[in-house]
């Protein structure tokens, strides 16, 4: 599955201003699982982390 635009050879995004990042998969991914990733965290280093940091966003366009 594809989503957006690519360069010719799916390296790098067209739309550089709004591009999708490995976190907003990860929100999506959680999302569907039925897991808030904005409440999911990990501890590491005795700091509670959240796996989709503060950029992910579910990408609702790819949802059916």
């Amino acid at each position: 599955m594809t989503h957006g635009p690519s360069d010719q050879w799916g390296y790098k995004p067209l739309d550089r201003a709004n591009p999708t990042q490995v976190y907003d998969i990860h929100a999506t991914i959680l999302h569907l699982l039925g897991i808030d990733h904005e409440k999911l965290t990990v501890r590491h280093n005795g700091i509670d982390r959240r796996l989709t940091d503060v950029h992910g966003h579910v990408i609702r366009e790819i949802l059916a």
